[in-house]
């Protein structure tokens, strides 16, 4: 089966947490397809919350580890869209 495994992490005080969350995507590079980044910039402030769209690879203990270790960080909230083929 043909699955779309998508997180969608919304960080709050992105930049207090972003070393923590960069090494969790680090461990799961082997497990991450595609990564986009979204926050807000209003001139030269950028906002302090942003969201992470993450495409995963379709190996369920995996994805669940990499859901759980980023729901572990304080300031992360996770989200999860499976499209099914």
């Amino acid at each position: 089966m043909d699955r779309h495994l998508i997180l969608g992490v919304h960080v709050t005080e992105r930049l207090k947490h972003a070393q923590a969350i960069q090494e969790v995507l680090t461990n799961f590079g082997d497990t991450i397809k595609t990564r986009i980044g979204l926050h807000d910039v209003n001139g030269e402030i950028s906002s302090p919350n942003g969201v992470l769209l993450l495409e995963c690879i379709d190996k369920q203990d995996r994805f669940s580890s990499l859901k759980q270790d980023l729901s572990n960080i304080e300031g992360v909230e996770i989200k999860e869209i499976v499209f099914d083929h």
